[in-house]
């Protein structure tokens, strides 16, 4: 059981770091799906996030505060975009600087899931 709360939290990892990519994406230019971007129930680690919170690993305290630290995100990640939008690029991408320290917090958050969910009680 270890190796799957394993793999299925480094995909967790994986799922964040590309959302991160394709956010720094879009403000130097690419195209983006801004619906996944945008919503935090659209965006796959939100949708793995609701999964797990009711599934029985969902007894573990930091979820909610997990959740509330990717919804932060969606909500400063769509303010980045709209600058970038309405044509002040610089200042979006200066504001990726600002998104960094509670982009951590949801990685330390998976983390400190994972250590608990493979710990035994």
């Amino acid at each position: 059981m270890d190796l799957d709360i394993k793999q299925d939290f480094e995909t967790a990892m994986l799922k964040h770091l590309l959302f991160k990519s394709k956010l720094r994406s879009f403000l130097y230019g690419s195209a983006l799906a801004e619906g996944p971007a945008r919503d935090p129930d659209q965006c796959s680690l939100g949708v793995w996030i609701t999964q797990r919170r009711q599934s029985h690993w969902g007894y573990v305290p930091e979820w909610a505060a997990l959740d509330r630290a990717h919804r932060q995100v969606h909500a400063q990640a769509n303010e980045l975009m709209d600058m970038y939008t309405q044509g002040f690029r610089e200042q979006a991408l200066q504001g990726l600087t600002d998104l960094l320290p509670l982009t951590d917090q949801i990685t330390q958050l998976l983390q400190t899931i994972q250590n608990k969910l493979r710990t035994p009680g």
